[in-house]
């Protein structure tokens, strides 16, 4: 018992320290970045914005106040260690948000802080949902729609909610290109988000049809070397049985692959396609 609480009490300490450096990062990218531009990805930071230009109260603390209620709401899905953690980064957020607005913005070109704002709060961002934490808002959202479908992608939960606040950040500050920069942001979020969350482990899943696949698969063995499938196929216009090669193989792989089917069958007629993720020998570890 005592290993475990032990173990538990660690891995707790290092998500809130990831918490926290994710909180930090997405204060750079709102503080030094968007906010000087009148520019948001939306959530309750997109809100926060438009009282910060129309009512000059302080964002960090407006975020604070509209975080909440929405705590209290999500308290039951979410769970006590949750709760805390993303407690800590809300309130790390607000305090480094209105820390960081007193020094001066990096720049005052809105297509750049875009670019940049939106790269860096997606990085932030990706940080706390891999110490499965929250600064509130819409990543809070998608955390608790997760727990009732996990088939949801995180970052289009995030980028929906975004986009109807961005729409709200155009109304109130009258000026449509606060939302064209502003979408440009939440969608280079939105990516990073895919990238670092949930993985960029991309290969390429290659088949191939031929009467040699004997020979073939032999020599993709010995020459790249992977491993391949046989599937029992059949050619519904010739109304033959043939065996299909299945090979799943990383990017610098396939030409290889392509070389030696050519070589040994000039016919031969292959598909090759992206493969979202391999789990097993020879490629990712789980």
């Amino acid at each position: 018992m005592y290993k475990w609480k032990k173990e538990d009490i660690k891995k707790l300490i290092i998500e809130i320290i990831g918490t926290i450096l994710g909180a930090f990062v997405m204060a750079i990218g709102v503080s030094l970045f968007l906010l000087p531009n009148q520019l948001s990805t939306g959530g309750v930071s997109g809100i926060a914005t438009i009282t910060y230009y129309l009512f000059n109260i302080p964002m960090g603390t407006m975020i604070l106040i509209i975080n909440i209620p929405l705590f209290l709401f999500s308290i039951y899905r979410i769970g006590k260690k949750f709760f805390i953690k993303s407690i800590i980064g809300t309130a790390s957020l607000s305090i480094f948000i209105d820390i960081l607005d007193k020094i001066e913005p990096l720049t005052q070109d809105r297509f750049l802080a875009c670019i940049y704002g939106g790269l860096i709060i997606g990085i932030g961002t990706a940080i706390l949902l891999k110490s499965n934490s929250s600064t509130g808002g819409s990543d809070l959202v998608s955390y608790v729609a997760k727990t009732y479908k996990p088939t949801i992608r995180t970052s289009n939960t995030i980028i929906l909610i975004d986009g109807v606040i961005i729409t709200l950040n155009v109304i109130f500050l009258k000026q449509i290109e606060i939302g064209l920069y502003s979408a440009i942001a939440i969608y280079l979020m939105g990516k990073i988000i895919d990238i670092l969350f949930e993985g960029i482990y991309f290969t390429k899943l290659i088949l191939i049809i031929s009467d040699e696949t004997e020979k073939i698969a032999k020599e993709i063995e010995e020459k790249v070397p992977r491993g391949t499938t046989g599937l029992y196929g059949k050619g519904m216009y010739t109304n033959k049985e043939k065996i299909v090669l299945m090979c799943a193989a990383s990017r610098r792989d396939v030409s290889k692959i392509k070389m030696i089917a050519r070589k040994i069958d000039p016919s031969s007629f292959m598909i090759i396609t992206n493969s979202r993720e391999v789990v097993g020998l020879g490629f990712k570890k789980i």
